[in-house]
C-alpha cells in the first residue's frame, strides 16, 4: 500500500471587515484580532503534524492565515492563484438582508440562475481550479501532509466535487466555518477519505 497522503484545505480566520461589505477578491482585507487568534490555534494543534507544504491564495487574509502554520514548521508559503476567492458581481456591497441590495431592479438579472450560479464565477469552474490546486499539492506532499489555505467557497465546492455531491446548494448549510480544516486523505492517487475539523472552535 502507498503511503498516506493527506491535504489540509483550510479556510481563512475572521477578517476585520466594519463595513461588513462582501470584500471578495478586493485588497486590504486582513484578519481581525480574532482571525490571528484562530489561525494560532490551528497552527498550535498542527504542530506536531508532518507538514512539508504550505499553500495560500494570494488574498491577504489567506496569507495571514497561513504564516503561523508555515512558521511553526519551517517553511516558506506558496502562493497559488487556484486558491484564490471565487469572483462575485456583488463585490464591495453590503448584500446582508435589510441592507436592500436585492430590491435594486438593476440586478436581478444577476440572480436569474442560482444553479450556475448567474451572480459570479461557475461552481463548475471553481471546482475545476481547487482540484488543479490539490493535485499540485499532493504530488509534491507525497506521503506526508501539506496545508492550503483558501475561501468559504472554494472549499465547500471542492468537497461538494471529490464527495461527488450536488455543486449548486444552500449557503446556510455550508461545513466550512472560520479557520476549519477539511481534509482529503489520498492513498497514492486514489480519495480514501475526507474529514471536518475546526481546531479553533466553532
Amino acid at each position: 500500500m502507498a503511503e498516506l497522503t493527506t491535504v489540509h484545505v483550510m479556510r481563512h480566520g475572521e477578517v476585520y471587515n466594519p463595513e461588513r461589505i462582501l470584500y471578495g477578491r478586493l485588497e486590504g482585507y486582513g484578519l481581525s484580532e480574532r482571525g490571528r487568534a484562530q489561525a494560532q490555534a490551528v497552527a498550535q494543534a498542527l504542530k506536531d503534524n508532518d507538514i512539508v507544504l504550505v499553500v495560500a491564495s494570494p488574498l491577504q487574509r489567506a496569507q495571514e492565515t497561513a504564516a503561523p502554520i508555515a512558521k511553526s514548521h519551517g517553511l516558506d508559503i506558496v502562493t497559488d492563484p487556484d486558491l484564490i476567492e471565487s469572483m462575485n458581481y456583488f463585490e464591495g456591497r453590503r448584500i446582508s438582508p435589510g441592507d436592500g441590495a436585492w430590491h435594486d431592479p438593476r440586478v436581478w438579472w444577476l440572480l436569474r440562475n442560482p444553479f450556475t450560479p448567474s451572480w459570479g464565477e461557475p461552481y463548475r469552474e471553481i471546482a475545476a481550479r481547487m482540484t488543479t490546486a490539490i493535485d499540485k499539492v499532493r504530488a509534491k506532499a507525497a506521503g506526508h501532509e501539506a496545508v492550503c489555505v483558501s475561501h468559504q467557497l472554494p472549499v465547500e465546492i471542492l468537497r461538494r466535487h471529490l464527495g461527488h455531491k450536488r455543486l449548486p446548494h444552500d449557503p446556510r448549510r455550508r461545513r466550512c466555518n472560520l479557520a476549519s480544516l477539511t481534509s482529503f486523505v489520498y492513498d497514492g492517487d486514489r480519495l480514501v477519505d475526507i474529514r471536518y475539523d475546526e481546531p479553533a472552535g466553532s
